[in-house]
């Protein structure tokens, strides 16, 4: 089950967290793994505990706003393992400002990253998604990290939100753009709720900071007091959603939304 043998996957962002543990994961599962990150000595690490655990990576400096960056990583799959069967757009940032605190400057980082960093990745790997799926009866996939704050709305980060719920209607428009061109690409986004990550981590600090104080962890357990199964998300946890929306197991599912959140959204 969730098998990824043969396949060869570039994750963005991959060189700690959610991006890590994927990558980890994906190795594990048979893929050849692009470890693409802007933390270059993270990311090399990563993939030194892929290659010493018997799978196969290789680093990649890719910074998601680039279209530069973003061609030579998918140059760096087809190079050393001849092929790109999937991509993760998992990179993103937390600014955690509100509409009428955040900077333009802030603002743009937060678009680059979330939003233009996923637009950039799928153009730039879909000739080569495209090739790889004229010998895979299941075709290629394109995995979108999304987030719950792309399905409902949030009071304290609408910015967020905002470039969140762009990741989910443009993985639907993906979906729909290549099925019409017959690419044989089928593209799905994965919605993560409140994860413990450094990410996570930065979540609780402002959210602290938007209540008056600095209880990060006071921040941390009012967020779990509102997760129905009574805990936060780890990595793994949604790690191993995109390695089933990666994986052939899920090859009806096309323009779809796959929430790990512990059932907060049910709500």
């Amino acid at each position: 089950m969730n098998r990824l043998d043969g396949k060869v996957a570039l994750i963005s962002g991959a060189a700690r967290g959610i991006g890590g543990e994927t990558a980890k994961l994906m190795a594990q599962a048979g893929a050849k793994v692009v470890v693409g990150d802007v933390l270059d000595d993270r990311a090399k690490q990563t993939v030194v505990e892929i290659n010493n655990a018997g799978g196969q990576a290789t680093f990649v400096h890719l910074d998601v706003t680039s279209e530069e960056s973003w061609q030579a990583a998918v140059n760096t799959a087809t190079s050393a393992y001849g092929k790109l069967d999937i991509l993760v757009n998992n990179a993103g940032v937390f600014i955690g400002k509100g509409i009428e605190e955040i900077s333009i400057a802030e603002w743009n980082r937060l678009v680059a990253v979330n939003m233009t960093g996923v637009f950039l990745g799928t153009r730039i790997a879909a000739p080569a998604l495209r090739d790889a799926a004229k010998s895979s009866p299941n075709g290629s996939v394109i995995v979108n990290l999304a987030s719950t704050a792309g399905i409902v709305g949030s009071q304290l980060d609408p910015l967020y939100s905002m470039t969140k719920g762009g990741v989910t209607l443009f993985t639907k428009s993906t979906a729909l753009e290549f099925a019409r061109k017959k690419y044989s690409i089928r593209c799905n986004s994965i919605h993560p709720g409140t994860i413990q990550t450094d990410m996570g981590e930065l979540t609780f600090t402002m959210r602290a900071q938007q209540r008056g104080g600095n209880d990060t962890e006071g921040a941390k357990q009012i967020a779990m007091g509102f997760v129905p199964s009574g805990r936060l998300g780890v990595p793994g946890d949604i790690a191993r959603g995109i390695l089933f929306l990666a994986s052939d197991d899920s090859a009806y599912m096309n323009g779809a939304g796959l929430v790990v959140d512990g059932g907060l959204t049910a709500q």
